[in-house]
């Protein structure tokens, strides 16, 4: 599909205030625990409430599109290997101060809206767990204080919030692969209805086409994730080197799992069934395992949304500090600690946003159907911005995708931000909501920047 080019020489790598402490594998399990988490967890139902049985196909649409966007993003972070992502790229394809905010905000805010969501499924699944009604506030408390925690680990640096990332990566890879496992036992034993599998059932009046694609809005929040991992070029090693494959290696081993785990669901629970509550994979596992026990299962997936809060919140707090970096955010939001070599103040803003996100938004299908309807207008802009900077060249060689990907890539990204998609228009409010504030915080931060000016 596309060919990285051979690499220079590491001593011609951009220096960086941060370690550089992540390798192939780490970033691998990165990519791959930050796509894997709370999509596949929480949304399999409602995407089998859209098609039926079909519920693998959006999934692979969903894999289509995010490849497609994935490489225009190879081809900009191997050749911008810094920690803004797809703002610096915005940056220096327009070079329009406000549009640059607006998708770094937008980035951001996409981040930790995932991890907030992230963070009241972990509650949520906590109080189920352990048997303990704590009522609503309780719920919004318990995810509180996990989004404090995650700070901690955050703050503590990129080399443990990486090793964490090994073990809850691992741990929620686990319960997807019980679940697979699980779905083929129990067709080899002949349990389940495999022809669900090709069953269409559209949603009410849409018709197959348009169930399909809105099915496919809300698969899509389970694909993203592969797109944080650019904010971590400046703590990669190599980054040029390593990120083309080890990015495609990520999404197609998630694409496989998430196919897996869509055709053993269907085949035990009807979709109708499946589509009831925010808990499906548990009700795959009582269907087919039926000794096996649901509490330790409820574990694994607290496990898998907190990986999700993690990798989120370190994105978000990254991207904050890369933009401090580039003079488009004050500057005291890059400072970063003496001792721990971590950029604190972002990590603290960013936390202060979830924290608010937590205790005044919605559930889970709302904020996550936003997290990807910001993405998929950040992905349109991304894809656009790599055909702008081919007539930018650098000294290094780098990753160079076919110039019909990102074309293909942004008219499909367009395309699914619409509200022709059926997508739920509460999802639209909430956007606009924290667009309107990143508006605001844009003109604190010109007003403030024209006041040091002054002041020098």
């Amino acid at each position: 599909m596309a060919t990285p080019v051979t690499q220079p020489d590491n001593s011609a790598e951009p220096q960086t205030e941060l370690k550089r402490v992540i390798g192939p594998g780490l970033l691998l399990l990165f990519i791959v625990g930050d796509i894997l988490g709370t999509g596949i967890y929480a949304l399999t139902g409602q995407v089998a409430a859209e098609v039926g049985g079909v519920v693998w196909l959006p999934f692979l649409i969903a894999f289509g599109v995010a490849l497609l966007t994935a490489c225009s993003y190879l081809e900009l972070v191997t050749k911008y290997p810094k920690a803004a992502g797809a703002a610096l790229y915005t940056h220096k394809a327009f070079g329009v101060h406000f549009i640059t905010f607006l998708v770094a905000f937008t980035v951001m805010s996409s981040g930790v809206t995932s991890a907030s969501t992230a963070s009241r499924s972990f509650a949520a699944n906590f109080t189920t767990v352990t048997g303990f009604d704590f009522g609503a506030f309780g719920v919004t408390g318990v995810a509180i204080a996990f989004i404090a925690a995650i700070a901690l680990i955050n703050f503590r640096g990129v080399g443990e919030s990486v090793k964490m990332n090994v073990v809850l990566t691992v741990v929620e890879l686990t319960g997807l692969l019980i679940i697979i496992g699980i779905g083929f036992w129990a067709i080899g034993n002949g349990q389940g209805d495999v022809s669900r599998v090709w069953t269409f059932e559209p949603a009410g009046d849409h018709g197959v086409i348009w169930s399909v694609v809105a099915a496919t809005t809300l698969a899509f929040f389970a694909m993203v994730g592969f797109e944080d991992s650019v904010n971590m070029a400046e703590e990669c090693k190599q980054p040029s080197r390593i990120f083309p494959k080890v990015l495609l290696g990520g999404l197609a081993i998630t694409g496989v799992i998430y196919v897996l785990v869509a055709i053993s669901a269907i085949t035990l629970v009807p979709a109708a069934e499946l589509g009831e509550g925010e808990t499906p994979l548990l009700k795959v596992v009582a269907a087919g395992a039926p000794n096996f026990p649901i509490g330790v299962f409820g574990i694994i997936t607290m496990f898998a949304v907190a990986n999700s809060a993690l990798i989120n919140m370190m994105m978000a707090s990254r991207l904050i500090y890369g933009m401090s970096r580039e003079g488009v955010l004050p500057p005291a939001l890059g400072k970063v600690h003496k001792g721990r070599q971590t950029p604190y103040i972002a990590i603290i803003f960013t936390s202060l946003i979830a924290i608010g996100l937590i205790a005044f938004a919605g559930g889970v299908p709302a904020l996550g159907g936003t997290t990807a309807l910001l993405l998929l207008g950040v992905f349109t802009i991304v894809n656009v911005a790599v055909l702008v900077l081919r007539k930018d060249k650098v000294a290094h060689k780098h990753f160079r995708t076919p110039t019909i990907l990102p074309i293909i890539g942004a008219v499909s990204c367009f395309f699914l931000v619409g509200p022709w998609t059926g997508r739920d228009l509460v999802q639209y409010s909430i956007a606009g909501v924290l667009l309107f504030i990143g508006v605001l915080l844009w003109l604190a931060t010109v007003g403030f920047m024209r006041m040091q000016e002054k002041a020098a």
